[in-house]
């Protein structure tokens, strides 16, 4: 199971890690010292926006908050030095 846009993602986010570019967000999570802990901030917060947008039926936000939620998740996991395909290997162990 790959997916070319989730690839790319991820690929952009190890290359913004290694390289560090000044006018990067996602450079600057790797770079503040609390990278980690705004990475979880954002995921909570991130989630409760998920959980009102689907009260509120609101198909374009939970597209949008989903999306904000999964590009934290990557950014995260190549904070711990995993790769996507951890997480499809355990995605698929639960299938």
């Amino acid at each position: 199971m790959t997916d070319p846009v989730l690839d790319e993602l991820f690929a952009v986010i190890e290359d913004r890690k290694a390289e560090l570019p000044e006018d990067s967000y996602t450079a600057s999570l790797f770079t503040h010292e609390k990278g980690q802990n705004a990475v979880l901030e954002k995921l909570g917060e991130e989630t409760t926006e998920l959980v009102l947008a689907a009260k509120d039926d609101d198909t374009e936000e939970i597209a949008h908050e989903s999306a904000d939620i999964v590009y934290h998740l990557l950014v995260l996991l190549s904070m711990h030095d995993m790769e996507l395909a951890d997480l499809r290997a355990e995605l698929e162990e639960r299938r």
